[in-house]
């Protein structure tokens, strides 16, 4: 008789569930607080993980108690094929949740393809709702294709989407109220992010940095706001609430001011087939080689719960008093 394996943990007794795959380092935005103009050196072609090999990890993990997985990037519908790995990827048994972060450029191109394959839901960067605005943050005048790819994931029952917005005291912050707006009618989750200085820190500046707490500040100064408490499927790191009468509903992810790494439950596999433990960390296993030297299944499983025992209780160090990662985000993964 066989028994189930023992399920994904660490030496700080937190539950590991959530596997995050970027499956490209390319993009074809430049946001500013992501990267330069000119973008980042790309991983050579040979470098990247293959999808063969993506399934893979994804099976081990998922027969290790991965319960969750989001496909990123870089901008993942990039990536030639992305419909049919996902597809592969809805179908391993035991995954209860297949998600996947977008800019929405190419959303509307995609979105029924994307339900039809198992997808369940979408989740969409979006920082500002003004064209000019949108232009100068992404360096590309695409506003309306993204506002015609969360329509399209709507109506294909991509639900419910979620709009991450990075909140900049400089740059969006004259527009929570109007983002909150969106969940009036429309059952979306509006998701504000504190700015983390991410990817090298040039653009880096506390002054920017918009708290959870004064976020949560402007909206009662307009809404009447009720707290979510735990509802199903809310991420560890989500306090949501919803306007009364509303739709939808509103999420507030603190990393800066509210650590939540007591609560962490995921990984990270990298383009380039880096599995990662914690994104302010910078120790990683290479399964790559692993996996092109000839690992074997029960092998492979054994470097999975080696690195998620050795998950580290917090971040590594910091800059300016604040946490740090120096790796570039469509390296690692949204």
């Amino acid at each position: 008789m066989t028994h189930a394996p023992t399920p994904l943990a660490d030496h700080h007794n937190r539950l590991i569930n959530y596997l995050r795959i970027s499956i490209t380092d390319r993009c074809n935005f430049r946001c500013q607080y992501c990267m330069p103009a000119e973008g980042i050196p790309l991983l050579n072609h040979a470098d990247i993980l293959t999808y063969e090999e993506i399934l893979r990890c994804a099976r081990i993990a998922v027969a290790l108690g991965i319960r969750k997985i989001r496909v990123t990037g870089g901008e993942p519908l990039v990536r030639r094929g992305v419909v049919p790995l996902l597809a592969e990827l809805s179908r391993l048994p035991g995954l209860a949740d297949l998600s996947l972060t977008t800019n929405g450029a190419l959303l509307g191109h995609y979105a029924v393809s994307l339900r039809a394959a198992g997808l369940h839901r979408v989740n969409v960067s979006l920082d500002t709702l003004r064209p000019e605005r949108f232009a100068a943050i992404t360096r590309q005048p695409a506003l309306a294709s993204v506002l015609e790819g969360i329509r399209a994931a709507e109506a294909a029952g991509l639900n419910p989407v979620k709009l991450n917005v990075v909140t900049m005291r400089s740059v969006n912050l004259d527009e929570i109220a109007d983002f909150a707006a969106m969940t009036l009618h429309h059952a979306f989750e509006i998701r504000f992010i504190e700015l983390m200085p991410v990817g090298g820190h040039a653009y880096w500046d506390p002054a920017q940095l918009v708290t959870g707490e004064e976020v949560l500040r402007i909206l009662n100064e307009r809404y009447e706001l009720a707290p979510l408490d735990d509802p199903a499927g809310a991420p560890v790191s989500d306090r949501l609430f919803q306007i009364r009468g509303a739709a939808g509903r509103i999420g507030l992810i603190s990393p800066m001011t509210d650590h939540f790494c007591q609560r962490c439950n995921r990984l990270r596999l990298t383009p380039d087939g880096k599995l990662r433990t914690c994104l302010f960390h910078e120790a990683e296993v290479d399964l790559r080689r692993l996996l092109r030297a000839g690992i074997d299944d029960e092998a492979l499983a054994g470097v999975f719960r080696t690195a998620a025992a050795q998950k580290p209780a917090g971040p590594a160090g910091v800059i300016g008093g604040v946490w740090k990662c120096t790796s570039a985000m469509s390296r690692i993964g949204g």
